[in-house]
């Protein structure tokens, strides 16, 4: 794969940001939610940003 210039290692870094942030809140909103069905939603949601996050991440390994 061919090496990420300047301006699009730091759109993929924004972007691990950006889900990280999402997958913060997404948990907490799923510990604080009573409905089960809801819960499951967010815990789903989370761990889907999650897996984008690392998916990202891997953009910026050194290979």
């Amino acid at each position: 794969m061919p090496k990420l210039n300047e301006v699009e290692l730091q759109n993929v870094r924004h972007l691990v940001g950006a889900h990280e942030t999402s997958y913060q809140k997404l948990t907490n909103y799923a510990n604080t939610c009573t409905d089960p069905q809801i819960k499951q939603m967010f815990e789903k949601s989370a761990q889907d940003a999650l897996n984008t996050k690392q998916k990202l991440m891997s953009f910026l390994t050194i290979n």
